[in-house]
């Protein structure tokens, strides 16, 4: 069983920055061959150009050799081969098409009608190969909406969605969520729109479209709490530190950092209160039920501030769970990566280019899933800009040296 689930699969990759090269990220890891696109005349991928870099003097903010790398790409750019094509030239829009023939996926997050006017849009491809899966990626949808320019961006997609206003207390400006979460969560959606589609060409002989926005993927999920029914019962939408509706609930601190603390229902909330040397209030009508917990929130709330106030975070942790109350750390990034657990399971795995020292290693993301039959994994490197151009050309395509010149002495790789 040591066949990957998307071997002998092949995408064609026309993303770019983020949320696309992570959706193809991880059809790589799954096995698929990912053939990178990528624009010989403007550097390629936006991410060859994040700062910072890994350089022949270590890792700097800025680049100091047209070689090096950024960290973004050795990132992104995982188990993907690269190629350079104009696709603004007829020549190297009827490469793209000869690729289209062989490929079973082709991923693209381009703004919206950009593929229609380089004559690459759904429509076009299709009629060379029924069976492609063709994935969008875009901000509002493939066929444009929005606001202002129309342009997507991970803030204006939080923005948007109203996940800006579900952290934070009530008053509080708008919370920006640290990572780019929008970036994150349309491709994961479009990963299993993707596989869904290959699943139904492969029973029918019927590719199509799957078209995903970030602001619907992100919006669908902000849906999984039904804000509008907490502002219809005066519940508050923004609870800060805590949530009242599952007390106790929330975020504490200890005398050296912060833990959470999550114990919505009654066994849960039992043990928190022996932990903190309230049995007594177990028998106690505010504390006994869930509901009675919602209504003295912020009596029991302050229970547990007062408590956990003078104490090491480590022996808050081992006395709530001793009790059988989760309780945990808050982290720092730079440790979360860092946890053996996740390591371990290759969640998280580390990458250390040639000629950086320990201290130097950058923590990327792995594959995050474990499967029992079939090893998944990121293990080969980012490639360079177009490294991968020719034996693609000459050994998927089947083109002669005389074409490849032609196109080479067109400006097309």
């Amino acid at each position: 069983m040591s066949r990957l689930p998307l071997e002998g699969r092949t995408v064609v990759d026309l993303t770019t920055a983020l949320s696309g090269p992570y959706a193809t990220l991880l059809l790589a890891g799954l096995g698929a061959r990912v053939i990178k696109i990528e624009n010989p005349g403007t550097g390629g991928d936006s991410s060859r150009n994040n700062s910072p870099y890994v350089t022949g003097q270590g890792i700097s903010p800025q680049r100091e050799r047209p070689d090096d790398m950024s960290i973004s790409m050795l990132m992104r750019g995982r188990n993907k081969e690269s190629v350079v094509l104009d696709l603004k030239q007829p020549l190297g829009r009827e490469v793209l098409l000869d690729l289209v023939e062989v490929a079973d996926v082709l991923v693209e997050n381009f703004s919206a009608g950009v593929t229609a006017r380089l004559g690459v849009d759904y429509a076009s491809v299709r009629a060379r190969n029924p069976r492609l899966v063709y994935t969008s990626i875009s901000g509002f949808g493939a066929a444009g909406a929005g606001s202002g320019t129309g342009k997507a961006m991970d803030t204006i997609i939080q923005a948007m969605s109203g996940v800006m206003m579900t952290a934070g207390g009530a008053g509080d400006a708008p919370i920006r969520f640290g990572l780019p979460v929008a970036d994150m969560v349309a491709p994961l959606y479009a990963v299993i729109g993707t596989l869904a589609a290959v699943l139904h060409a492969e029973h029918t002989g019927e590719g199509q479209h799957v078209d995903v926005s970030m602001l619907g993927a992100l919006t669908s999920m902000l849906a999984t709490e039904p804000f509008n029914v907490y502002e219809r019962l005066g519940l508050p939408q923004r609870t800060g530190r805590y949530v009242p509706r599952l007390a106790p609930f929330g975020l504490f601190e200890a005398k050296d950092a912060w833990f959470a603390l999550c114990a919505p229902v009654d066994h849960l909330a039992g043990g928190v209160l022996r932990a903190i040397g309230r049995p007594e209030l177990l028998d106690d009508p505010r504390f006994a039920t869930r509901d009675g917990r919602v209504a003295a929130a912020d009596e029991l709330h302050a229970m547990i501030s007062d408590w956990a106030a003078g104490r090491p975070v480590a022996d808050v942790i081992e006395t709530m769970t001793s009790h059988g109350a989760p309780a945990a750390q808050v982290m720092e990034p730079v440790d979360a990566v860092r946890d053996p657990l996740v390591l371990q399971r290759r969640e998280v795995v580390p990458i250390l280019p040639e000629g950086l020292t320990e201290q130097d290693t950058i923590y990327a993301p792995g594959m995050p899933m474990v499967m029992s039959g079939t090893p998944l994994s990121l293990d080969r490197p980012a490639p360079r800009l177009g490294a991968d151009t020719l034996a693609v050309l000459r050994e998927l395509l089947g083109y002669g040296d005389d074409r490849v010149d032609t196109l080479r002495s067109g400006g097309v790789l």
